[in-house]
């Protein structure tokens, strides 16, 4: 006999009654307040089509890195799960026998946060009522196959009815931006809009640099074959983002080294990555130089830097030769924020058109660096728990370790990281349950009135992601 799917209505809240009953209230206050999506990876390819989405196995499972690299770390190949490989090689292309290892593995997921955000998924988006198991998967696949048939489960649909008021997609530095154009033109424009991300560009050693910075010169109409005209270059796809609606840049790197070259020394080591003789030390500095010139833009755009780093991306060769980046084995590393960023917060800390949102995987830094940063700089706020912190135990230990010494008001409120599209509803769920605990723990410890938390609350899931990402236009 199917066991039944039913998500329990004080799910993660406080175990202790009287922080519970506190909570109930204060999540109450924000259910239903509209979503602030500034930080995802959803495509805007995805609404600009606004196609059905093909089968349950390539909505819930290929593109989940979250969900793949816990199948494949229990045995299970990436090809059997339909993830296409480069080469074009076979794959599994029965999209109800991908569902099936899904379910059949479902034991796989018991206490993480995938296994809450897709119980979430199935239960209250799309009507399922029975658990995942090998028995139940065939049932649950035609469900769900029918379900997608529905107009009213497109992308566009979703994005209605998940009230979404803001979604922000994550786009390189050389994206033409066309389907954001006709978003647009459809009257998406100020409701979802795109970020500016510039890694591929300034990663001089990265896979395929140089035909990206040829690309960025074709987009721009400057030369990029010489430092000047790379930076005239960035200067003028950011002007075509911010036109496009963007409010932020996002950048991802190993470390966080914002140490400015002299312009001379720079236009020599990207000349020499130009001939493909930059040194790892070279394209290091590069990188924290290209921090710094990051900056110092949006110190003139407004742009808001998001930050990023402490991730070896692509660790395992063999499965970024045969199937490319983003397939689960990013690793988390030490990170080191005071001493790395301390050269761009003395020049522009202090300025009134910057902020810079830190996020990290790195949970030994919270009290130790960010919280004391963001506590002193103005222009400094803490990212939402992200990536594997994006979790009901992550995000306890974030308030607990960051708030202390930050406050609220120096984070910008939840934020999610998916490029999972059903999933930012439970996603926000989850941070709001999290956030009434906490809150509903300083209530019932007489730190804080309920009319206190309950303002903070909802400052936490709305108000604070739209100050955090509203662009600066001071001078």
């Amino acid at each position: 006999m199917a066991t039944p799917l039913v998500l329990h209505p004080d799910r993660a809240l406080p175990a202790d009654p009287a922080t519970r009953e506190v909570a109930r209230r204060l999540y109450a206050a924000t259910r239903s307040l509209p979503l602030v999506c500034m930080h995802g990876h959803v495509e805007a390819e995805v609404l600009a089509d606004d196609l059905p989405f093909p089968d349950p196995a390539r909505l819930f499972v290929v593109p989940d890195h979250y969900v793949t690299r816990m199948l494949v770390s229990q045995g299970i190949r990436l090809e059997d799960l339909g993830v296409p490989r480069r080469d074009g090689g076979a794959v599994e292309s029965d999209p109800r026998a991908i569902w099936r290892r899904l379910c059949a593995n479902w034991h796989l997921f018991r206490g993480t946060p995938s296994r809450y955000w897709l119980e979430h998924e199935l239960a209250e988006v799309f009507g399922v009522r029975v658990r995942p198991s090998a028995d139940t998967a065939d049932e649950i696949y035609d469900q769900l196959a029918a379900t997608l048939s529905d107009p009213d489960f497109r992308p566009r649909a979703l994005l209605r009815r998940f009230n979404i008021e803001l979604l922000s997609t994550t786009d390189p530095a050389t994206s033409d931006l066309r389907h954001h154009a006709r978003l647009r033109e459809d009257g998406l424009g100020d409701r979802v809009i795109p970020t500016f991300r510039p890694d591929a560009v300034v990663h001089i050693t990265g896979e395929g640099w140089r035909e990206h910075v040829e690309e960025l010169g074709r987009l721009t109409g400057f030369d990029t074959s010489g430092y000047p005209g790379f930076l005239d270059a960035l200067r003028k796809q950011r002007e075509v983002f911010l036109d496009a609606g963007a409010l932020a840049t996002d950048h991802g790197h190993l470390g966080t080294d914002t140490t400015p070259l002299d312009t001379a020394e720079a236009a020599r080591i990207y000349s020499a990555a130009l001939d493909g003789k930059a040194t790892p030390e070279e394209a290091e500095a590069f990188a924290g130089h290209m921090l710094f010139v990051m900056a110092e833009m949006a110190c003139e755009d407004g742009l808001v830097m998001q930050l990023h780093p402490g991730v070896l991306r692509n660790h395992d060769d063999d499965i970024l030769r045969a199937f490319g980046p983003d397939k689960g084995f990013d690793i988390p590393v030490a990170a080191e924020f005071t001493r790395g960023l301390r050269p761009l917060l003395n020049a522009f800390g202090h300025h009134p058109n910057f902020r810079l949102i830190l996020f990290t995987v790195d949970e030994t830094v919270y009290s130790r660096e960010l919280a004391p940063l963001a506590g002193a700089y103005p222009s400094v706020r803490l990212g939402a728990p992200w990536w594997f912190l994006d979790s009901p135990d992550g995000m306890r230990r974030f308030r607990e370790l960051a708030t202390e010494t930050a406050g609220f008001y120096n984070t910008s409120g939840f934020v999610d990281d998916t490029r999972a599209f059903a999933s930012i509803p439970a996603r926000h769920d989850l941070a709001r349950r999290i956030d009434a605990g906490y809150l509903a723990r300083l209530v019932t410890e007489h730190r804080l009135t309920e009319d206190e938390a309950t303002e903070t609350a909802v400052d936490l899931a709305y108000r604070l992601p739209r100050l955090a990402y509203r662009r600066s236009t001071s001078s």
